[in-house]
């Protein structure tokens, strides 16, 4: 008997956005998914020329889940033999590393994928997990304001949600991407703030994402003189600097 298939195909702004958009209809985790990607889309020149990406994700019915019993965990609270999210569980790193492999392989990727711990800001919160990707030629992975990386940790959240049960905070970064960006726009961030201050004029920034709005608000928590709001619509929406 041949195996009952179900396939469908995607069309996004990128790649990650594509299969994000394919694993939500199909309401499975990757790993019961073959994703073809058919076209890496292109922003071509000066907006010439520019196409969406296109993705398969083929689903193999026939194929019953490996692991069932996540809903007998539920009822009863952490099991005793079970270490706790508080401690830093390594096989939630192994999974979050399986799962970013796994994806990059569909995407035709080649990059080495390292996950760990980071220290929350909050004693009481469940410890991040950072995962650094690391290769050559990694642009594709970030996107245009980041939103091919944003794209692909969102994923990255959902499917391991899904397969945990648990929802542990995941960050992804490129090539240090993130934490250039964040320096990028703290030194943005001030310089602006000095700007407003000079002319007595409020400082309109670029649009940003939620993420980055929030760490040009928060360097400008405590500088005298200035306050931000953000203004606008996602996913235009902006951060102002106010002079007092």
């Amino acid at each position: 008997m041949s195996e009952k298939r179900t396939s469908l195909e995607i069309i996004a702004p990128t790649v990650a956005e594509a299969i994000q958009q394919g694993l939500e209809q199909l309401g499975v985790p990757s790993n019961q998914v073959s994703i073809d990607v058919l076209d890496e889309g292109s922003r071509g020149l000066f907006g010439i020329g520019a196409r969406q990406a296109r993705v398969r994700l083929t689903l193999l019915t026939s194929v019953a889940p490996p692991e069932p019993p996540k809903e007998q965990e539920k009822p009863t609270s952490a099991p005793p033999s079970e270490p706790s999210s508080q401690t830093g569980d390594p096989t939630y790193l192994r999974q979050v590393e399986q799962i970013v492999s796994r994806l990059l392989q569909e995407m035709r990727i080649r990059a080495q994928v390292r996950a760990s711990y980071i220290q929350p800001s909050n004693a009481s919160d469940i410890p991040p997990i950072q995962v650094d990707i690391r290769g050559k030629d990694l642009t594709i992975l970030i996107g245009p304001q980041a939103e091919t990386l944003n794209a692909l940790q969102y994923i990255v959240n959902l499917m391991m949600g899904k397969q945990t049960g648990r929802s542990i905070p995941i960050l992804i970064d490129v090539e240090g991407y993130r934490s250039r960006r964040e320096n990028q726009l703290r030194r943005l961030a001030r310089k602006m703030a000095e700007q407003a201050l000079k002319t007595g004029r409020r400082q309109v920034l670029e649009p940003m994402p939620a993420n980055e709005r929030r760490i040009v608000h928060l360097e400008l928590r405590d500088f005298q003189g200035v306050t931000t709001e953000s203004i606008g619509e996602e996913p235009r929406r902006k951060v102002t600097i106010i002079p007092k």
